[in-house]
């Protein structure tokens, strides 16, 4: 059976701030590379995704719902995003939720442990297809960290582009200072919560290798 692969991510955030951040948006849905963004939701953050061949939608209390939709299959945004880099997850439990993926076919491709500037120690990286699901375990003071029996969330997306100079022509002071990646050869830059896209945004560059 084929390892699972993102559809939908649904966000609590207006089409137009997505635009506006230079995304190409019509209606309600963005798409970025083969996944489909269904902006609009209900709620706060990345509410739910939806998951092609996963043998169970019970992942760790991340809101998961069945598909079986083909990929989508954009070009590049006017910001420059070509694809989904990263999708992050925060758990409260590294080894919990990473137990829980591997046993519904996520494809774990390796572990790290070291000082990240998010501040966790921890994260599991699964291959999903064109991205890379990265799980990282919450830092200790942090409103996830603190319910250690709390369930996974959708964290953040990290979107891949050819260079930081495209989006930061584009969105000015709303993009961070770009810096080294944890990824070597990699750099990395943050968008501010400003830009009210509902959910934590960056932008990295290309860099050698694959996980």
């Amino acid at each position: 059976m084929p390892a699972p692969t993102v559809d939908q991510l649904f966000i609590a955030a207006e089409p137009e701030a997505w635009q506006q951040a230079g995304f190409d948006v019509e209606d309600d849905f963005c798409d970025v590379g083969t996944v489909r963004l269904h902006l609009g939701a209900e709620g706060r953050g990345i509410v739910a995704w939806s998951v092609r061949d996963t043998p169970t939608l019970e992942l760790d209390g991340l809101d998961t719902r069945e598909s079986e939709a083909p990929p989508v299959a954009a070009g590049t945004h006017p910001n420059g995003v070509r694809s989904i880099d990263h999708l992050v997850v925060l758990t409260p439990d590294l080894d919990r939720t990473t137990a829980v993926l591997q046993d519904a076919d996520f494809n774990l491709r390796r572990l790290r442990e070291g000082d990240t500037p998010g501040g966790s120690r921890r994260q599991a990286f699964f291959r999903m297809g064109e991205l890379i699901l990265e799980v990282v375990e919450a830092p200790e003071g942090t409103s996830v960290a603190a319910d250690p029996d709390g369930p996974a969330r959708l964290w953040g997306i990290s979107f891949l582009v050819d260079d930081l100079e495209t989006p930061a022509r584009l969105l000015g002071d709303a993009l961070g200072e770009p810096r080294d990646a944890v990824q070597p050869g990699r750099r990395i830059a943050t968008l501010a919560d400003g830009a009210a896209l509902g959910t934590a945004v960056a932008f990295m560059t290309p860099g050698p290798g694959a996980i």
